[in-house]
């Protein structure tokens, strides 16, 4: 796909990975950004004024159902939809600092509310003259899990096996499905986690290239390495997760 003159979808663009790709996408296409910092939201603005802004907590589903409406009758056509916002809670669940609310907002934030806007602006996509594409942004913590964030991997997990499943679903129509698997990226998310880490700028340019290529499962980073040893020792990958 060239990513020019598109109408475009985006979910968590004011910060990490979101903030850098509104920063590529918005000088070449028409970027609709979907976030809940209504502060952060109106900065964006004005660094991109041409951008389109709505303001949704995705935790809250009646919310993204009503955002979802607002775009599909202002925005009749959409040819990228990027579900990339994301939050991970780190306290274990014998953790003293562990809050019980916090399953739900993972949960809605990560997965349901992505299949949710999926089906609510698959009319915006079905169109048999225009290829359209969803990209699901995803982690390696999608393949196996490390010991903290359970629900945040059993999230990522899930969305990693619906993508798939929608995929087939799909195959038959002008929508591609796809997902990119990004590694720990250097962004407000992980502070203070983890070594390694790939900058915002690396991981938008695999993002974007693996869009354009229209790659299926696009391994970014340290994350093809996993692939790889998951493919050849799944204990072996399952173990070096856990103690990260």
């Amino acid at each position: 796909m060239q990513l020019k003159q598109k109408v475009i979808v985006l979910s968590g663009g004011t910060s990490g990975i979101g903030k850098g790709m509104v920063d590529q996408l918005a000088p070449y296409n028409h970027l609709i950004v979907i976030a809940r910092n209504e502060s952060k939201l109106k900065e964006l603005v004005k660094c991109h004024p041409k951008i389109t802004p709505y303001l949704c907590n995705l935790a809250n589903l009646d919310d993204v159902a009503s955002t979802a409406d607002l775009i599909a009758k202002n925005h009749p056509k959409i040819d990228l939809l990027i579900n990339n916002a994301a939050v991970q809670y780190t306290p274990t669940f014998i953790d003293d600092d562990f809050r019980y609310e916090t399953i739900s907002q993972e949960i809605n934030i990560n997965f349901t509310s992505i299949c949710s806007l999926i089906y609510l602006l698959l009319p915006c996509l079905l169109d048999e003259e225009r290829r359209v594409i969803i990209l699901n942004v995803n982690s390696v913590l999608g393949l196996t899990p490390k010991k903290n964030s359970a629900i945040y991997c059993a999230s990522k997990g899930g969305l990693n096996i619906f993508s798939q499943s929608l995929r087939y679903q799909l195959e038959s129509t002008n929508i591609r499905v796809l997902q990119a698997m990004v590694p720990l990226v250097d962004t407000p998310m992980t502070i203070g986690r983890g070594s390694g880490k790939i900058s915002v700028k690396k991981a938008v340019f695999s993002i974007v290239r693996g869009i354009k290529k229209e790659v299926s499962d696009n391994y970014i980073g340290k994350s093809k390495l996993l692939k790889i040893i998951y493919r050849l020792s799944p204990v072996l990958a399952k173990n070096i997760l856990k103690r990260s």
